[in-house]
């Protein structure tokens, strides 16, 4: 005959577990679709994760835009070392981070949508990169306005001349021209020349010409952990080279490249109904 102390333990044993059974349930994640990025997974991708290996950037890497949890960026050093030409055309640049209300700003991309270009698409809004590898190229797939750049590691030399006409001449393009090299086995160096020189060089507005040479120097230093570091050389605006900065990256392949494409009819309507009117004198008295 079962005692009556043990069948009230059981029963009370029993209702524990169906309690906490439906606390489980109530509290399972939710199903995740394979199309979407999900920060808080990213976050939980934490250490070195062994030894880099040798000669390979292949991979995504998450920014600090991300929502990863990457740690931010060191920024382009304040104050510049600008020309007295470089000083002039820094002066007009009127940049939002530098304290010019949106209405006043004429930072051609918040203004316009024009792209960022190079080297500003590789110092700001930095959310996640792709990079993929040819036996004659290294393309640099950027999650923010999906774009990509290419660099090429076939042993040919940068254009010099982009002015006049001529077999030698190369107009300059957003992204510049690009050639990339290993200068050890776990440092890949990129230079590039020939951008556009309506763009900006950074989010505060530094200025470049079209003569400027940009180096680039990825670093994996783990499995999991790349900084880039960013250097500048304009002999016409700057008075040394410039450091552009350092962005820190985490090897993260959960990451999916979500739509962050500027339009312009958007973006324009947001002008119109809302960063004009709030920015101009009018709106204020």
């Amino acid at each position: 005959m079962q005692h009556p102390r043990t069948g009230v333990v059981a029963s009370l044993a029993g209702v524990l577990l169906l309690s906490a059974l439906t606390a489980a349930q109530n509290t399972a994640p939710a199903p995740r679709s394979p199309w979407k990025y999900y920060p808080e997974d990213a976050r939980a991708n934490v250490g070195p994760g062994g030894p880099a290996p040798v000669r390979d950037l292949t991979g995504t890497w998450a920014g600090e835009s991300s929502g990863a949890g990457v740690k931010q960026p060191v920024r382009p050093e304040n104050p510049p070392p600008l020309t007295p030409l470089g000083q002039k055309m820094f002066d007009g640049n009127k940049a939002e981070s530098r304290g010019t209300l949106i209405a006043d700003s004429n930072d051609p991309h918040l203004r316009y949508c024009d792209p960022f270009g190079f080297p500003r698409n590789m110092n700001d809004q930095i959310r996640s990169l792709t990079i993929a590898t040819l036996p004659n190229r290294t393309f640099l797939m950027i999650a923010f306005q999906s774009i990509w750049r290419e660099a090429w590691t076939d042993g040919r030399a940068l254009p010099t001349t982009f002015a006049g006409r001529g077999p030698a001449v190369h107009d300059p393009t957003y992204n510049g021209y690009s050639v990339g090299r290993w200068e050890d086995d776990y440092t890949f160096v990129i230079d590039t020349t020939g951008m556009a020189p309506e763009t900006w060089a950074s989010e505060g507005g530094l200025p470049h010409s079209v003569d400027a040479r940009v180096t680039e120097r990825f670093r994996r230093s783990s499995r999991n952990d790349m900084t880039l570091t960013m250097t500048m050389d304009d002999p016409k605006l700057y008075t040394r080279t410039l450091k552009l900065g350092e962005i820190y990256f985490r090897w993260i392949p959960s990451q999916t490249f979500y739509n962050t494409t500027c339009i312009p009819s958007t973006l324009q309507r947001y002008l119109k109904e809302m960063a004009d009117p709030a920015g101009s004198p009018t709106a204020a008295r």
